[in-house]
C-alpha cells in the first residue's frame, strides 16, 4: 500500500503471484529456446513488423530479435547475451539451464522453503561445478587437429553436418593464420566478406584480402602478378582548405593560372608514385598496385592507368590496417620521400565482376597476418545464417588457444 501512496499508477504483485510470474517467464522462454538446441534442433523463422525475414537457430539472434516484455525474461536474455560477449557461444544453453533450475526450484517453494536457502544452493552448486571443471579440463597440445574438432563442435549446432565440416576447417585456419607468438588474438583481422553467389558450400579462406570495390578506370589492368602493394592515406583530388581561405582573380588568365597551379599541386603527387613504380619495377616485368583511403580524381587515375598501375581509391579504414598485416608494407600518408620500404607484396591481384558488384582480391601474400573468409550463398538469408555461425566457430577456436584446456 505505501508504494500506491507514493505512486497510485504503480502495479503492485503479491509475492506469491510475483515468484509465480517470475519462474513462469523463465519456463516460457525455455519451452521457445529447447527446440533448437544441439545439431538436431530446428531453425526458427522471424518476421519483423516490416515483412523482413531471418532464419536462424543462434539462440542470441533470436533472443536480440524477440521482442520479450516481462522484465524477468529480459534479464535471462541478457544474462545469455552476456553469454555470447565472453565466450561467443551458449546462449541457448544458458537459457534452458535458467529455466530448468527456476523449474525445479518451484517445486521446493510450493512446500515453503524460503527462497534465499535456495539461493544459497544455486551458489553452492556453482562452486562445486566450477572446481569439478576445474579437475575434469584436459591441457592437451594445441594443434590444428584439436581446434578442428572445437570448431566442428560449435558449428554443427548452426549449420547443416556437411557444411559445418568445410568451415570448422576454414575457421580454424583463419585463427591460425592471424595468431602471432606472445600477442594476443584479434579476431577483427579476419574479414568476413559475403558474396551472393552459387552455394555456401564454395566457401572458401583467403589467405589475404577481398575489398569489395575495383579499380575506377577501364583501362586498368584486371590482374596483376608478383605486385607491389602501396598503401596509402594520400587526397590525389583537388581538396578544399581545412580554413576559411578564399582566391581572388580580376580576368581569365589569372583563373587558368589558379587551375593550373592546382592541378599541378596533384599531379606532382601522381607523379612522385609512378617514379616509384619504374624504380621498383624497371622491366621485370612486375606489376604495381596503389590503394587509396582518400580520394582519386579522373585525371590522376588515367596517369596511373598510362603506367599499367591499378588504383583503387577510397578503402575502408579498417581494411588499411590488414593490408599491411597481410602484405606487408607501410601505410604512408605522404608521398614525400617514397622509399621501396614502405611496399607490401602479392603473388596476384585480380578482379572479379558480379553483376553491378566488383571484387578485388589480393592473394599469395607471405607470412600474412590477416585474411578473409569468403562466403559465397545463394540469398541473403543463407548468408545471415552463416555469417552468425561462424562468428561462434571463431570465438570457439580462440577461446581453446587462449585457454589450453579442453572438457572431454
Amino acid at each position: 500500500m505505501s508504494v500506491q501512496l507514493i505512486n497510485p499508477g504503480a502495479e503492485v504483485t503479491r509475492r506469491g503471484l510475483a515468484l509465480h510470474t517470475t519462474i513462469s517467464a523463465a519456463k516460457g522462454l525455455q519451452d521457445v529456446l529447447r527446440s533448437n538446441l544441439g545439431p538436431k534442433g530446428t531453425i526458427k523463422m522471424l518476421v519483423s513488423g516490416a515483412g523482413d525475414i531471418k532464419i536462424t537457430k543462434d539462440g542470441n539472434v533470436l533472443l536480440n530479435e524477440m521482442q520479450i516484455q516481462n522484465p524477468t525474461a529480459s534479464m535471462i536474455a541478457r544474462t545469455a547475451t552476456a553469454q555470447d560477449d565472453v565466450c561467443g557461444d551458449g546462449t541457448t544453453s544458458t537459457v534452458l539451464i535458467i529455466g530448468e533450475l527456476l523449474k525445479q526450484a518451484e517445486r521446493y517453494l510450493v512446500e515453503g522453503l524460503h527462497p534465499r536457502s535456495v539461493t544459497d544452493g544455486f551458489d553452492l552448486a556453482r562452486e562445486e561445478l566450477t572446481r569439478w571443471i576445474d579437475e575434469t579440463a584436459l591441457e592437451r597440445k594445441i594443434d590444428r587437429e584439436l581446434l578442428v574438432e572445437i570448431a566442428r563442435c560449435s558449428l554443427a549446432t548452426k549449420v547443416v553436418s556437411d557444411f559445418a565440416t568445410v568451415l570448422s576447417e576454414i575457421v580454424t585456419d583463419a585463427v591460425l593464420t592471424i595468431q602471432r607468438e606472445g600477442q594476443p588474438l584479434d579476431l577483427h583481422m579476419v574479414e568476413i566478406m559475403a558474396m551472393e553467389h552459387r552455394t555456401s558450400k564454395e566457401s572458401r579462406l583467403v589467405k589475404g584480402l577481398v575489398l569489395d570495390h575495383g579499380g575506377r578506370h577501364p583501362d586498368m589492368p584486371k590482374k596483376v602478378t608478383d605486385a607491389f602493394i602501396l598503401t596509402c592515406n594520400v587526397g590525389l583530388e583537388y581538396e578544399k582548405s581545412e580554413v576559411q581561405a578564399g582566391f581572388f582573380y580580376s580576368n581569365a588568365e589569372q583563373r587558368e593560372k589558379l587551375v593550373e597551379a592546382e592541378r599541378q599541386v596533384v599531379d606532382d603527387k601522381v607523379n612522385k608514385i609512378i617514379a616509384l613504380k619504374r624504380q621498383v619495377c624497371e622491366d621485370s616485368g612486375k606489376g604495381f598496385v596503389v590503394i587509396n583511403q582518400k580520394g582519386i580524381d579522373p585525371n590522376s587515375l588515367d596517369l596511373l592507368a598510362r603506367e599499367g598501375i591499378l588504383a583503387l581509391r577510397r578503402a575502408k579504414r579498417r581494411n588499411m590496417e590488414r593490408l599491411t598485416l597481410a602484405c606487408g608494407g607501410v601505410a604512408v600518408n605522404s608521398v614525400d620521400n617514397l622509399t621501396p620500404d614502405v611496399l607490401g607484396f602479392a603473388g596476384v591481384v585480380y578482379e572479379q565482376v558480379l553483376g553491378d558488384d566488383k571484387f578485388t582480391f589480393v592473394e599469395e601474400v607471405e607470412n600474412p597476418y590477416s585474411c578473409t573468409i569468403m562466403l559465397k550463398g545463394p540469398n541473403r538469408h543463407t548468408i545471415v545464417q552463416v555469417r552468425d555461425a561462424i562468428r561462434d566457430g571463431l570465438r570457439a577456436v580462440k577461446n581453446t588457444i587462449e585457454d589450453g584446456r579442453v572438457l572431454p
